[in-house]
């Protein structure tokens, strides 16, 4: 508690910096810049950026793993440095791929074992793990061998790792990556209970439509800095009005119709006959695709915009680089 008897924030982060070493000649890279965020207990808050963008490191940094080289970052009011071992009981951490899952060992055995690291007794441990797998999906397969797993499943395991301490803060990287939709659904339903719960949790996606649906803010980054901090909203304000129309078999002159439509921001020409529209107003792809079918037109699809071009919608060409 703070002296003023308010809850501190579950995330708090002031001019948090982090230099790693070029080393043999090579310049230092800074992977974050004077960093600011603060996110809420019982807020799911989005990170979104393209890769190098900082927000790993960052995830890092509040789970106690990586040391910044300046600023300060809170966990409920505990610095993750001078107070790391209090911080830690405090977190759950999915950042995926293969690391922290043993292969040999069942998914409850997995779970097991991370219950006991932290601290649980072995009749608790079973029943927290038991429940979590259920929770994930994978209560039929907890008697299987993680290597026999796909990348999905795996992924779920990690979720419900990242959860068996029973974290009042859940950081999670790119949690979604190799889930089937269906999975990935349930996983959005998984952080609605989070929510529900009173949980806070830090998201880092490259799914804009991903961050729309779970987050109650989103943190755009680039270059290890903050660029802006808005309201998820935005973001499907941003996707239908600057959505895509990808078509093959566009003639010239048909070509040269459609970017005369109210609302087409770019006719682009992506090889013979084949063409990229991009509007700039909600509801301007609708005519553009009546144009093309009336036009004889079949080969036809629609698409958001990618993460990089929503970067360069909000900040233009103030010198940002968007890295892919």
């Amino acid at each position: 508690m703070t002296m003023t008897g308010i809850d501190p924030p579950a995330v708090e982060v002031q001019g948090l910096t982090r230099v790693f070493n070029g080393g043999k000649g090579k310049p230092d890279h800074r992977a974050l810049d004077a960093f600011d965020l603060s996110v809420s207990a019982g807020e799911v808050h989005g990170l979104l950026g393209p890769n190098g963008a900082g927000k790993t490191t960052l995830c890092k940094i509040l789970s106690t793993v990586l040391l910044p080289t300046g600023g300060t970052a809170r966990v409920h009011g505990l610095d993750v440095v001078a107070d790391a071992a209090r911080v830690r009981p405090l977190l759950g951490i999915v950042f995926g791929g293969e690391r922290g899952l043993y292969t040999r060992m069942s998914a409850a055995q997995n779970l097991r074992f991370w219950a006991a690291l932290y601290g649980l007794g072995r009749r608790e441990g079973r029943r927290r793990a038991d429940a979590l797998l259920e929770r994930v999906g994978l209560g039929d397969r907890s008697g299987q061998r993680v290597e026999t797993f796909s990348r999905g499943m795996k992924q779920r395991l990690h979720l419900a790792r990242g959860l068996i301490g029973d974290p009042r803060l859940l950081v999670l990287d790119e949690p979604t990556v190799g889930m089937d939709p269906v999975a990935a659904h349930e996983f959005r339903d998984l952080v609605e209970e989070l929510r529900a719960e009173g949980r806070a949790v830090l998201l880092t996606t490259h799914d804009m439509a991903e961050a729309e649906a779970l987050c109650d803010r989103v943190s755009f980054i680039d270059g290890g800095r903050l660029l802006r901090c808005e309201d998820p909203r935005m973001l499907g304000e941003l996707l239908s009005r600057h959505e895509r129309v990808h078509a093959k078999g566009v003639a010239e002159a048909l070509a040269r119709r459609i970017a005369a439509l109210p609302g087409v921001e770019r006719v682009k020409q992506t090889g013979p006959g084949e063409v990229l529209v991009e509007t700039d107003r909600d509801g301007a792809a609708l005519p553009v695709l009546r144009t093309l079918v009336e036009a004889g037109v079949t080969d036809v699809s629609t698409a958001p915009p990618t993460l990089e071009e929503v970067y360069l919608h909000l900040i233009g060409d103030r010198g940002m680089a968007v890295r892919s």
